[in-house]
């Protein structure tokens, strides 16, 4: 079929062959985009499904990564190439703008890409830790994922602006003279940052860990530690936003990784059950020596301990086994009970505060009884 016969049937319908050439040209691009994607879909979920089967962690946050970006890299190819072809048939200036859009995406493309690979290999890694019962940890995985984030970040900005026609020797001076501004202008944000990464590198505390400090009202559990705020919830479930530079000018206490919880209690006998201390203290230390949930490794002290006003006090200092808060008020709740058992077995009592008045030979209180008593005659 020769050009000349397919233009006798497009002038009557008032359309030019060589645009319509190209509107066919332009809509074969375009299916091709829609077919290849289509395409690229289906082996990507079949990849992805077999990857899910294997113990490996970076194929799964491969392929997975690559899932979105691939097909809007198709788009942007497919579409650039459609207005390349129109480009050469007009003289329009914003097609002479293609070509870096092409290269900007792209670049984009691959640095959003290595993103996702990074934050799909972080999730992954936790959640694999997780399920074998070894846990990751959290603070040491999120502070890698974020440095490589922010390096391929400012590795994107760097490398688009060279495809741009910019020198990267004059950006970085720029950079470096900016910087010494930004430094001085922003010191508390670049306090921050450090204290972040002393957090990182010292790891005092990580995330799910309670901690407290003696020298600021901060006590909590750590949710989250960012380049710049630490967020912890408190115990009443209202969260504290704390600049990571007030980490590095406290001290932090970590309750979370004590090896023992401690358990230390006065306890008070009347004066008339002196002779019995002796048995009593022996009894409670054979008892937490024998008690499953005390660590008998740790100080033990059972002992008397004072003449207190109106009691004879021992004290009962011994360390559980357990960490956990509840766990531990559990065993504390069975220790003192069992102590009460041992002083009511030896027919002693556990003593309150008590009073004795001593009168003077010859001097007699009335009670309300005797001097209703006397007051009976009268009214008679």
């Amino acid at each position: 079929m020769s050009p000349d016969f397919i233009a006798q049937w497009l002038t009557p319908l008032g359309l030019d062959a060589k645009q319509s050439g190209l509107i066919t040209q332009v809509f074969l691009v375009v299916l091709a985009v829609v077919v290849a994607n289509f395409v690229i879909g289906h082996v990507l979920k079949r990849l992805i499904a077999g990857a899910r089967t294997t113990t490996l962690v970076w194929d799964d946050a491969a392929l997975e990564a690559l899932g979105r970006p691939l097909h809007v890299l198709i788009w942007l190819v497919g579409i650039a190439f459609a207005a390349d072809m129109v480009g050469q048939h007009t003289d329009a200036p914003i097609f002479d703008a293609v070509d870096p859009v092409r290269k900007i995406g792209v670049i984009a493309l691959i640095a959003w890409t290595l993103t996702r690979l990074i934050s799909n290999t972080e999730q992954a890694i936790i959640e694999r830790g997780t399920r074998h019962g070894k846990p990751a940890d959290i603070s040491t995985v999120s502070a890698v994922g974020k440095l490589l984030r922010i390096t391929v970040i400012i590795t994107t900005v760097l490398i688009a602006l060279q495809s741009l026609g910019f020198s990267i020797s004059g950006v970085l001076a720029f950079g470096g003279v900016g910087g010494i501004a930004v430094g001085f202008a922003a010191k508390d944000l670049l306090a921050n940052f450090f204290g972040a990464l002393m957090i990182y590198l010292d790891r005092p505390f990580a995330i799910g860990d309670w901690i407290r400090s003696p020298d600021k009202d901060i006590e909590g559990t750590v949710e989250d530690i960012g380049w710049r705020l630490t967020r912890i919830r408190r115990f009443d479930k209202r969260p504290l936003y704390v600049p990571n530079a007030i980490f590095t000018q406290i001290s932090v206490e970590n309750p979370s990784r004590m090896t023992h919880r401690r358990i230390n209690e006065t306890i008070g006998i009347r004066y008339d059950d002196l002779d019995k201390m002796q048995a009593i203290t022996d009894d409670v230390r054979n008892m937490l020596i024998d008690h499953p949930d005390i660590a008998d490794d740790q100080t033990m002290i059972v002992h008397f301990n004072a003449f207190n006003a109106s009691s004879l006090d021992f004290f009962v200092y011994t360390f559980t086994y357990t960490t956990k808060w509840v766990e531990f008020h559990r065993v504390k709740q069975d220790v003192l009970l069992q102590v009460a058992r041992i002083i009511d077995e030896h027919g002693a009592e556990i003593a309150f505060p008590t009073r004795t008045l001593h009168l003077p030979d010859g001097l007699r209180i009335d009670t309300a009884r005797d001097l209703e008593h006397a007051a009976e005659p009268a009214r008679h």
